[in-house]
């Protein structure tokens, strides 16, 4: 009997139980969107930080020490350097997956035409196998990819030749294919110009080759004076903040989840175990912003959430009261006819349930496009579907059509069969 009233009415009310199941499409589908993007933005808001440069930068603790006291930086602050054989290490650590690109760099000082240069060497780019199978590639032009370069970028191999900064070329009038000699100390070499590169910065004023080219010319076989990280992080909290100041502070639980978090410190503190010498920095302008950006993100969708349920409830508020009273004479029988108040809320609960439950499911798949549409649109990627959205969908649905139903449950509970019978 009970099942056989809920189908009259559902079929009899169509037109309103149409109305609540879309008004419950709307707020489901972009409630599983902006869940489903805000659990899945995380890594992809990093990784589209990325293209800002380095978030982690990696020193000979003598440099950093003599960098955080006195502000010295460059050649001839002291003699110590990192060693190269170390750097395909950071993809050994814990985090080494969240570790995208990196890339040594050696500073030091040459002459041109007998004028004072600095010049730079690194990885342009970098080919290697790890020892676990892993195929590896990465180098300074995956951590630069804002520069502005006229020519070629240099390849791997390209130990005979240079990128020059655009200032230093305009002011010695250095094009792209012409020969240049640099000097350091007794050695001597002579480099082709593949291509002159707007960076915005300080090293517009630079000559960058490649790493085996400067080491020869330094006479540094071997030896690196910096890399440059950049890994995807999660954002600080107090936890991190705890461990940044110093990890032995941390109970054996905190340390526990610090170190299995990717937080910067915690990746930085697992970098400085495998670099011989080395201290892990973060950049904080980089790994600050890339929190900041990500909380106002995850914030935005969440606000977005909250206010699309508060519209729904309102919305189902009003169609569910319409209903109610346009059934008042109905269910003033079923009182008369010994109904209890609980009997009668039961029923048009379960008539706003099933219907809310049917608009939900059609809503849920809708927000999964939809997410894929965000997805697609601004990330160029696919958003991966949390499972755990379903449950929070199921939960959100519920009480927004429980909160929707409040009016019309009190319009019942007052409902008086004498007056509605008699047309009051």
């Amino acid at each position: 009997m009970f099942l056989r009233m809920i189908t009259k009415t559902l079929i009899r009310q169509k037109s309103k139980m149409l109305m609540i199941a879309f008004t419950v499409v709307l707020g489901v589908s972009l409630s599983t969107a902006m869940m489903n993007v805000m659990l899945g933005v995380g890594d992809k808001v990093n990784r589209e930080l990325k293209v800002y440069g380095a978030n982690i930068t990696v020193r000979h603790k003598d440099a950093a020490l003599m960098s955080d006291l006195y502000g010295l930086e460059g050649q001839g602050v002291n003699d110590k350097f990192l060693y190269e054989e170390d750097v395909l290490k950071l993809k050994s650590i814990f985090w080494g997956f969240n570790i995208l690109d990196f890339s040594p760099m050696l500073d030091g000082r040459a002459t041109m035409n007998g004028e004072d240069i600095q010049i730079v060497g690194t990885w342009p780019e970098k080919n290697a196998t790890l020892p676990t199978g892993e195929e590896l590639h990465t180098g300074l032009k995956s951590l630069r990819t804002w520069w502005e370069v006229s020519g070629e970028w240099l390849n791997e191999n390209d130990d005979d030749a240079v990128m020059v900064g655009h200032l230093l070329a305009s002011q010695s009038n250095i094009q792209t294919g012409d020969k240049i000699t640099l000097t350091a100390g007794s050695q001597s070499a002579t480099f082709t110009v593949k291509g002159i590169f707007n960076d915005g910065g300080n090293s517009d004023s630079k000559i960058l080759m490649t790493l085996p080219a400067a080491q020869s010319l330094l006479n540094l076989t071997g030896k690196v004076s910096t890399i440059e990280v950049s890994a995807l992080t999660t954002p600080d909290n107090d936890l991190a903040r705890k461990a940044a100041q110093d990890p032995r502070s941390l109970s054996p639980d905190e340390y526990e989840t610090w170190y299995c978090t990717a937080y910067v410190s915690a990746i930085c503190h697992q970098i400085q175990e495998v670099i011989r010498d080395g201290v892990a920095k973060p950049v904080r302008q980089v790994a600050e912003s890339e929190g900041t950006i990500l909380n106002k993100t995850t914030l935005l969708m969440v606000l977005i959430t909250i206010l699309s349920s508060i519209g729904s409830a309102l919305a189902i508020s009003n169609l569910i009261t319409a209903s109610v009273i346009e059934r008042s004479q109905e269910l003033g029988l079923l009182k008369a006819l010994g109904a209890y108040n609980w009997q009668i809320v039961l029923l048009v609960l379960a008539e706003v349930m099933i219907t809310g439950l049917a608009g939900g499911v059609v809503g849920y798949f809708m927000g999964i496009g939809f997410a894929q549409v965000i997805g697609q649109t601004v990330f160029g990627s696919y958003i991966e579907i949390a499972r755990m959205v379903i449950l929070i969908v199921a939960v959100i649905l519920f009480f927004v059509t429980l909160a929707g139903s409040v009016p019309a449950i009190r319009y019942l509970t007052a409902l008086k069969p004498t007056e509605v019978l008699h047309g009051k």
